[in-house]
């Protein structure tokens, strides 16, 4: 099968073109920068170098390639202002309204099968009723000003994708991604404040998070291209947990001391609405994509992943 990823050399794009093209696909991959055509040849992937914002690059590169199936992994993530964070995902927002926009024109002119695009379970669902949210629930109605944006680019892609009727659409909502290329790896941002005692468990640490290890949403997004009907699914771990638990975890784990514990009215000063992270947000059940795809998780739960599944085993 051919298979158009775009998004091919981030945290799960790599790895997701490993798992194809050990399969027996044939990859094309995007990327706006010429110099990561090496790495997509190493990986197993033809490079196509242009940038998801231009629509005519967009549909010349999916016609040339006439894939069977298009994968939308592009986002442009960097370390996160809390205090705003649609500044700091206004790249990303852009990649999930413009380029989704861009992806689904080219892969409906060229008569694409499958569409299959990143969302995220890891904050969007109402802050309101039970702990775990399944992908019936409703998004939040009325998020913080300080990431209104970057939600309403996350309902724009999927609105998008759940409404083209020319392709089979499916949307996966990845949790908080840990382990290699992500800000929790054994270089990543998020490790190194918690090594410094930087990330601190804010009020009651009540927030509930859901976490995807890497290579596992690689191999759900890989099942996806073959298995599960049009539409959306989370892909999570079995683990929700409070920020109250994951935080000292991953502290232990990385042989760091215990964060410091603030008060949430002391934190609103510093951080404002990103407060919500930790001590208001639902998390994720994942029971209907491991129906859907047939599949369990390596890393069922992130208490052993942040253990031993931070770093890329590749590299021991």
């Amino acid at each position: 099968m051919k298979i158009f990823v775009a998004g091919a050399t981030g945290a799960v794009g790599r790895r997701l073109v490993l798992l194809l093209t050990a399969a027996g696909h044939q990859v094309a991959g995007l990327t706006r920068s010429p110099a990561k055509a090496d790495l997509l040849r190493r990986i197993g992937a033809t490079p196509v170098i242009a940038d998801a914002l231009d629509r005519t690059a967009v549909m010349d590169a999916v016609r040339r390639e006439k894939p069977e199936v298009v994968v939308h992994e592009l986002t442009s993530i960097r370390k996160v202002d809390l205090r705003n964070l649609d500044r700091g995902f206004a790249a990303t927002n852009r990649l999930r309204t413009v380029g989704t926009d861009n992806l689904l024109a080219a892969a409906r002119g060229a008569g694409v099968r499958r569409f299959i695009a990143q969302s995220f379970a890891g904050w969007p669902y109402a802050r309101a009723g039970g702990p775990v949210k399944t992908e019936q629930e409703p998004l939040d109605p009325e998020p913080p000003a300080a990431f209104r944006r970057t939600l309403e680019a996350i309902r724009y892609l999927e609105s998008a994708i759940i409404g083209e009727t020319a392709v089979e659409g499916l949307i996966l909502r990845y949790g908080t991604f840990y382990g290699p290329g992500t800000a929790i790896s054994e270089q990543g941002w998020l490790v190194n404040d918690v090594r410094n005692r930087r990330v601190p468990v804010i009020g009651g640490g009540s927030g509930v998070w859901s976490f995807t290890h890497v290579d596992d949403a690689a191999r759900f997004t890989r099942a996806a291209i073959t298995r599960g009907a049009p539409g959306i699914y989370n892909i999570v771990d079995d683990d929700p947990a409070r920020v109250s638990q994951w935080l000292p975890a991953l502290a232990e784990a990385l042989g760091a001391k215990p964060p410091r514990r603030i008060p949430a009215w002391i934190a609103r000063f510093v951080i404002g609405d990103a407060v919500v992270f930790m001590t208001d947000v639902r998390g994720a059940s994942n029971a209907k994509a491991k129906q859907a795809f047939g599949l369990n998780l390596i890393w069922p739960s992130w208490r052993d992943g942040f253990k031993r599944g931070l770093g890329d085993p590749s590299q021991a």
